[in-house]
């Protein structure tokens, strides 16, 4: 799925004037009043990560009397799917091995039969692998409803990739994104602005415990409980920036010699990461523990939480570090400033500044008290404009307003009807 020659399957060609509705509402057979909305939401795989880890929560925050919900994949791997298994949601994998293959249009096909098979009246595709392969599938299954969610500024994409998700993005209803950055990159990049639609991250408040509640991360590894640490949570990958925040830990570390810098995560990076560390000479003052599945209690024992990214829609990592507690530090690109407010809620740095790096991590190494008020602010501010109930809420009154536009009819507890805008 790596292959840069990538065709549009063919079942992009042409998008039907008039949208149909799902066969049980053409048969009749189904009664209006108690007939629920069938969604289904199409990831690349359950890999952790900023999407899959929303997608996750999203699901079990979204109305079950009013949507009866199908998952799609092209993957049945990653850390997060035994969460997903154990929902008991209805899961289909469509394993494909490129998005241009004979093998891809069959896939397609069997798509499109389930999605009429299963009434589906709203398709919500995740990401340019999903995208590609589950738009036109939707439109030639006569899908009512399909959103295309795109969650980042595209920079991992090669310019061929970006040029296809656009064309398939024109056969969805609407594309939507976490944050206005995304937006602004999508609009200067030639797509509708009236089809582009904003709503943000959510956070469980909940799964975040209190500071200073436990000492067993410090204890797992074997630092003093009163060691600070410093974290980057991220999938390892050239646009994290990650050598910046390990150039930044060289310079610091010699001043405060009981502080342990951290990556949480894993990725195709990782063994170059490692070896760069060890050229810096940062020795067991660097910790890379992997993926973990324990995020809030990793974090309710960060002193820092540093997301050093050179690409960003809205993160997730940053949302969790905030909702934690912990004093929050990121680079100033992307969606990143839409969350955090400078020197209030946490800081912002240059891209690519090892430097100014370094400099805000002494400072809040030898300010606690800072640390502190900064960690404060971050959590008050996430849960006030970014519980997660929020985004299920405006996902909700979105599908219903799409819907109403395609005609389609919904049960008697369908929310009030909003218009298409952005999200503040």
């Amino acid at each position: 799925m790596k292959q840069e020659n990538i065709e549009i399957p063919s079942l992009v060609a042409s998008r039907p004037a008039e949208r149909c509705v799902s066969d049980a509402w053409h048969a009749g057979c189904v009664s209006v009043d108690s007939r629920k909305v069938g969604l289904l939401k199409f990831v690349t795989d359950f890999n952790i990560g900023g999407t899959e880890r929303q997608v996750l929560n999203l699901v079990r925050q979204l109305d079950s009397s009013r949507f009866e919900l199908h998952l799609a994949c092209l993957g049945l791997q990653g850390e997060l799917l035994d969460q997903i298994l154990a929902d008991g949601t209805p899961l289909t994998e469509y394993r494909i091995p490129s998005l241009h293959s004979l093998k891809t249009l069959k896939e397609q096909a069997k798509f499109a039969r389930y999605l009429k098979q299963a009434s589906i009246d709203i398709v919500h595709t995740y990401g340019f692998y999903a995208n590609v392969f589950g738009i036109p599938a939707a439109r030639l299954a006569g899908v009512p409803a399909i959103v295309a969610s795109i969650r980042d500024t595209g920079d991992h994409l090669s310019r061929m990739k970006r040029r296809v998700q656009k064309h398939v993005c024109k056969l969805a209803d609407c594309v939507l994104v976490n944050a206005d950055a995304v937006r602004q990159s999508l609009l200067e990049t030639g797509y509708e602005d009236e089809k582009i639609a904003i709503i943000r991250n959510g956070i469980s408040m909940s799964a975040f415990h209190k500071r200073g509640s436990s000492t067993r991360l410090h204890e797992e590894l074997a630092v003093p409980p009163e060691a600070p640490l410093v974290a980057v949570l991220s999938r390892l990958r050239q646009l994290k920036g990650i050598e910046y925040f390990l150039q930044a830990a060289a310079l610091v570390s010699p001043r405060f010699r009981q502080a342990r810098f951290l990556l949480v995560g894993d990725g195709p990076y990782r063994n170059e990461l490692e070896q760069y560390a060890a050229r810096l000479g940062l020795g067991r003052r660097v910790i890379f523990t992997g993926f973990r599945l324990d995020i809030p209690e990793i974090l309710s024992e960060i002193t820092v939480s540093v997301l050093p990214t050179l690409s960003e829609g809205l993160s997730n990592s940053l949302l969790e570090s905030m909702a934690a507690g912990a004093a929050v530090v990121a680079t100033r690109v992307g969606g990143n400033p839409e969350l955090i407010d400078d020197g209030i809620t946490g800081l912002l740095i240059p891209p690519r500044d090892h430097q100014a790096l370094a400099g805000v991590l002494s400072l809040l190494l030898g300010n606690p008290e800072l640390a502190e008020k900064l960690g404060a602010a971050g959590r008050q501010r996430v849960a006030e404009r970014f519980p997660i109930q929020f985004a299920a809420r405006k996902t909700e009154r979105l599908y219903t307003r799409l819907l109403r536009k395609a005609k389609v009819p919904q049960n008697g507890n369908a929310g009030k009807d909003s218009p298409m805008t952005n999200d503040k």
